[in-house]
């Protein structure tokens, strides 16, 4: 599949183009990201000042939303050939770290839309000769506690794989490593919180984020985060199988 082919297929399922989440939905988390709000601060650290007219602006820029300030309510967009043009890089260095044998960390906070996603680049970087980085399993977190499922971290709650946009499940993560003496990871590969804080802690990340979370925009913006991938981060997984080829081929990892 092409880029152009690709394009064309997100935007029919709708994992870029007219997507579900709503506009207003969309500015209220602008607001609620610059206000600090626990969920959606991802755990980025600002290294500069940032307005509600420069994120505004900034998703308009790297996701596509409309740049309408007069549109307030109904759907919003995600513009494919950004959302292809990132995925062409998150691919590019995947396929580096991978063909370098480094150790890449995998994380999700959305596990029913994105977990087959980073398990399907987590089998395909080890089977390249990458070190899928293991973290010692059961860290209490909340109510729960974090697993590694397909070599994926995630946060594990009353028997459920939980959706959350907390930082703390990476930072307990990185801690643990280093407290059992491995090293740190090389890569990761991420979303929401495992991503912003990740990369506020200067490790080396890529990751997803949708049109309603803009702190990961954000962090890339100031040159923590790598490549911020705009998409709708929780369509049914099967929907994701064309761009996992697509990633995977220009990567050059096998597909599992």
């Amino acid at each position: 599949m092409n880029p152009a082919e690709l394009a064309a297929y997100l935007d029919s399922v709708r994992i870029t183009g007219l997507v579900a989440t709503p506009r207003q939905d969309n500015l209220k988390h602008m607001r609620l990201f610059l206000e600090g709000n626990e969920h959606l601060g991802f755990g980025v650290d600002h290294t500069r000042e940032w307005t509600y007219d420069d994120v505004f602006d900034l998703m308009h820029e790297r996701v596509g939303t409309s740049p309408d300030r007069d549109h307030t309510e109904g759907q919003d967009t995600i513009d494919a050939g950004k959302c292809v043009a990132a995925l062409d890089r998150l691919a590019d260095r995947l396929g580096a770290s991978a063909r370098r044998r480094e150790r890449i960390l995998f994380a999700t906070g959305h596990p029913a839309g994105l977990l087959p996603v980073h398990a399907a680049f987590a089998q395909a970087a080890a089977a390249a000769g990458a070190t899928v980085v293991r973290v010692p399993e059961g860290r209490p977190f909340g109510a729960g506690d974090i697993r590694q499922v397909f070599g994926v971290l995630v946060w594990h709650q009353y028997g459920g794989l939980m959706h959350t946009h907390f930082p703390e499940p990476m930072r307990l993560s990185l801690d643990t490593l280093t407290g059992a003496g491995h090293d740190l990871p090389d890569l990761v590969v991420a979303d929401h919180g495992w991503a912003g804080h990740a990369a506020s802690a200067g490790l080396p990340t890529v990751g997803f984020a949708d049109c309603n979370d803009p702190g990961l925009f954000v962090s890339e913006a100031q040159g923590q985060l790598d490549v911020a991938v705009p998409l709708d981060d929780n369509v049914t997984p099967g929907l994701y199988e064309p761009l996992i080829d697509y990633v995977l081929e220009r990567a050059g990892l096998p597909r599992p």
